[in-house]
């Protein structure tokens, strides 16, 4: 396995309502690196966003979905999630402000 770096971590933010309802109590969601640790995620966040401080992670694999077309079925591809608790005192993140 090769050494993954802080910026290959977090690929994207989800953007739900679900998740942005959270926002309100600093939980941000995130689309994460497979292979990923909690210790990783947190470490990606503060580095990413200056000003931030994690009170806690909490990650989920989630199983990819299966899809037909016409006679041949296949399975989409695995994801793993992650809920980002920020501290009271932290900052918000600016990539979710305009929304």
């Amino acid at each position: 396995m090769a050494a993954i770096q802080y910026y290959d971590v977090i690929l994207k933010p989800v953007i739900t309502e679900k998740s942005m309802a959270g926002m309100s109590e600093k939980k941000y969601t995130f689309l994460v690196h497979p292979e990923a640790n909690k210790v990783m995620i947190k470490e990606a966040v503060e580095k990413m966003f200056e000003g931030t401080k994690v009170a806690k992670v909490n990650t989920m694999n989630m199983d990819g979905k299966t899809k037909r077309r016409g006679m041949t079925s296949g399975k989409t591809a695995k994801t793993k999630k992650a809920i980002v608790w920020l501290t009271e005192e932290s900052k918000e993140i600016e990539i979710f402000a305009g929304l």
